[in-house]
């Protein structure tokens, strides 16, 4: 292979070379005044071109006539290369070790794909384990590894070490605790009339559930509380217990406001400072309902925009498909399942006036 591709190169520089040869006998007739002219033009013209061009391109014969000629001529003499001479150097022992490379031998085996995928998967469920833990439990499930393989395999796959996978993201902290965490926020809708009015919502991270606390177009901290109390009241008489509430830090969220959830055991967690995606949830669900509901309709009153956003609010619940719920609804009223080859008979819903369309098996 080596061969083959090299017989190209070995043509190029045997023209190249005969070319030169031919330009310096036509150089040995002419008179000394002409080639010092000549010479004074060229290097003017590399002036030139060094001013244009900050990296020239050489191909493998270029390299190999100036790595030959950097031999003949004078160290002193070489700043009269396009390159630098380490450049040159380097060029010249590229040439030595492509005249001496050898075909390589089969060396050692790699590991079968199976391990490799294996030991990547144990490394990238278990944070916490390093290259050594790793070969034990391959050793365990009667897998004999090295645990140096263990370390070239997780190296080569880009995976850090075990102290470095092991720290807690934020990601992972939701995740590990989603069950028992809450999340709120205010989002605005402008009226016909450019009133604003403010909302504010509540969301379970691990069911996606919604609440609607209130809409208001003052929205102080006295209101807040009060809302929070009526959130509270609803959920022990549902016989929920939430651990964690998470918020912003919008002045909104007094400290009435969190007093409300601290009196029953919770842990109000504020986000840092211009951090949405610290509450990525709460704000995923204002996307949701501005692109599905809100921006598709005008809102009229205080009135008006409480009866869309309660209805929405039971679509979103009862009905819309989440991914994070390998696509079931967070509180559905019906989980049908149809087995058949037959499609079965569909019925259609309207939602808002037919703005939005919920579809059931009919009975």
């Amino acid at each position: 292979m080596l061969a083959h591709r090299a017989k190209p190169v070995v043509f190029a520089l045997i023209y190249l070379a005969l070319r030169r040869v031919l330009e310096l006998i036509v150089l040995v007739c002419r008179n000394q005044e002409a080639k010092e002219l000549e010479i004074l033009v060229l290097r003017h013209q590399v002036a030139v071109l060094r001013r244009q061009v900050r990296r020239p391109e050489f191909d493998a014969a270029d390299r190999a006539l100036l790595a030959a000629l950097s031999c003949v001529l004078p160290r002193d003499r070489w700043p009269a290369f396009f390159v630098r001479p380490e450049t040159l150097l380097r060029w010249h022992r590229r040439l030595v070790a492509r005249r001496w490379t050898y075909r390589a031998g089969p060396g050692r085996p790699r590991k079968r794909k199976e391990i490799r995928e294996l030991v990547i998967r144990l490394a990238s469920e278990n944070p916490t384990w390093g290259y050594r833990r790793i070969a034990g439990e391959l050793q365990r499930l009667g897998t004999d590894v090295a645990a140096s393989t263990v370390w070239a395999i997780l190296k080569d796959a880009g995976i850090d070490p075990a102290p470095r996978r092991a720290g807690v993201s934020w990601a992972t902290f939701l995740r590990a605790h989603a069950q028992s965490m809450l999340a709120c926020d205010f989002f605005t809708v402008d009226t016909v009339l450019l009133r604003r009015l403010y909302v504010l919502f509540f969301v379970e991270l691990a069911s996606r559930r919604v609440y609607l606390a209130g809409v208001t177009t003052n929205p102080n901290g006295a209101w807040a509380a009060q809302q929070a109390r009526n959130l509270v009241m609803s959920s022990q008489d549902a016989g929920k217990q939430q651990l964690f509430l998470i918020h912003d830090r919008d002045t909104k969220f007094s400290g009435a406001f969190d007093a409300v959830f601290e009196a029953e055991g919770m842990e109000v967690i504020r986000t840092p400072v211009q951090a949405p995606n610290a509450n990525a949830i709460a704000e995923r669900w204002v996307g949701t309902v501005r692109r599905e509901c809100l921006d598709r309709m005008l809102i009229l009153s205080r009135r008006h925009l409480e009866a869309t956003l309660r209805e929405y609010a039971d679509h979103y619940n009862a009905h819309r498909p989440h991914r994070a719920l390998d696509m079931e609804a967070p509180a559905p009223k019906r989980r049908l399942r149809v087995v058949g080859k037959d499609p079965p008979s569909v019925r259609r819903r309207d939602v808002l006036g037919g703005l939005i369309h919920e579809y059931e098996t009919a009975a």
